[in-house]
């Protein structure tokens, strides 16, 4: 995927542009102050994810969320949590240059996921995120509506997952 959208009528992929994205660990009981230093009310649930504004957070795991949020909030963030800490211990990692996000969208998209991904599409929920992986790339799969996702992609495993989509999508192109 050198370009940054590739698309055929029923499927688009798009490279999307750097956010704010930040790894959070910390106690459930301690949620209510990362909710109010990230500015929202973070999700209990693992897979749930919550939207306010341009910021998002999605529950991983028992004790983990992948926050989002504009590249230009991180610094903010960042002395939020970090003033948060008195009260409930954590950690917060910045993890913004790690991953690149690729969106896929249209009516065609979670068939070309399943290119790749062994997840069973069609149980996940708009709205939801889960760890998976992509061929052999750990990713994280955000489902954000019935026709769209989202995958966060190491940068090491980008160049293998944006090849695999681009095949897909060119067999999708000659109606294989």
């Amino acid at each position: 995927m050198n370009a940054p959208v590739t698309s055929f009528a029923a499927v688009s992929v798009a490279v999307l542009p750097p956010v704010a994205r930040l790894n959070l660990r910390i106690e459930p009981a301690d949620l209510a102050t990362a909710s109010s230093a990230f500015g929202l009310p973070l999700p209990r649930d693992i897979g749930q994810g919550v939207f306010k504004g341009d910021r998002a957070a999605w529950c991983l795991g028992p004790d983990e969320w992948l926050l989002h949020a504009p590249e230009t909030e991180q610094a903010v963030i960042v002395a939020d949590f970090a003033e948060a800490r008195a009260t409930a211990p954590h950690s917060l990692t910045v993890i913004s240059d790690r991953e690149r996000t690729i969106a896929i969208t249209g009516p065609r998209a979670q068939e070309l996921l399943s290119v790749g991904c062994p997840l069973d599409l069609s149980r996940m929920a708009p709205g939801t995120a889960k760890r998976t992986l992509f061929d052999s790339a750990q990713v994280v799969l955000i489902r954000d509506a019935d026709d769209a996702f989202r995958l966060e992609v190491w940068r090491s495993f980008f160049p293998h997952v944006s090849e695999l989509l681009d095949i897909a999508l060119r067999e999708f192109a000659c109606g294989l």
